[in-house]
């Protein structure tokens, strides 16, 4: 049967490669799929709040990649890879590394030079990488994991709530993410730091 996925505005498409690396074959639809990625993200959830995580460590392409695949590895046997392939947003996938070593050196020196607020250090990060789109899938959320962890991590400070929804749906809530990283696209992060706080 194979996995039959419906996309919505803002979502990545996978290759046919990229859905053969779905590990548990019994899924068939984005709802199941969903449900699986949303367990094994509550289990990174758990694993960040757990371990105590160093700044030098968070700032590093192993860290991004860790963070990823503890979030998608029951799910994916890509998880934590860099993709491979073009995709309908994102850079390159050839200058993926280049282009996240520059949002990490930009990153460090945001936060010796206190460049912007935490929220917004946070928020940055949070856009560039998602514009980066490191990995087959799971970016977005990947992006807002990684947010809350430089929030928390970093500055001490509580994460963000995201209205408190997965945006895995269509809804609102999703168009007006969406809408704020078109913002934040155009050099307007207010209205996305904004989003991450409500």
């Amino acid at each position: 049967m194979g996995l039959d996925l419906k996309y919505i505005d803002g979502q990545t498409p996978l290759d046919e490669n990229e859905k053969e690396g779905l590990k548990i074959k019994s899924i068939t639809t984005q709802q199941e799929l969903d449900e699986f990625e949303q367990l094994n993200i509550e289990k990174a959830v758990e694993w960040t709040i757990r371990a105590t995580l160093k700044p030098e460590k968070i700032l590093t392409e192993k860290f991004i990649k860790d963070v990823h695949k503890k979030m998608y590895s029951d799910v994916w046997k890509w998880a934590g890879e860099f993709r491979k392939t073009d995709k309908n947003i994102g850079i390159k996938w050839t200058k993926i590394g280049i282009e996240l070593k520059s949002l990490i050196d930009d990153t460090k020196y945001w936060l010796e030079n206190k460049t912007y607020p935490p929220n917004e250090i946070a928020i940055r990060f949070k856009h560039r990488i998602v514009a980066i789109h490191c990995f087959p899938n799971g970016n977005g959320r990947h992006s807002r994991l990684m947010a809350d962890i430089i929030i928390e991590s970093i500055f001490g400070k509580e994460i963000f709530s995201w209205h408190k929804s997965n945006m895995a749906r269509a809804n609102e809530t999703r168009k007006e993410y969406i809408k704020a990283l078109r913002e934040a696209d155009n050099g307007n992060i207010k209205p996305l730091i904004k989003f991450a706080e409500n």
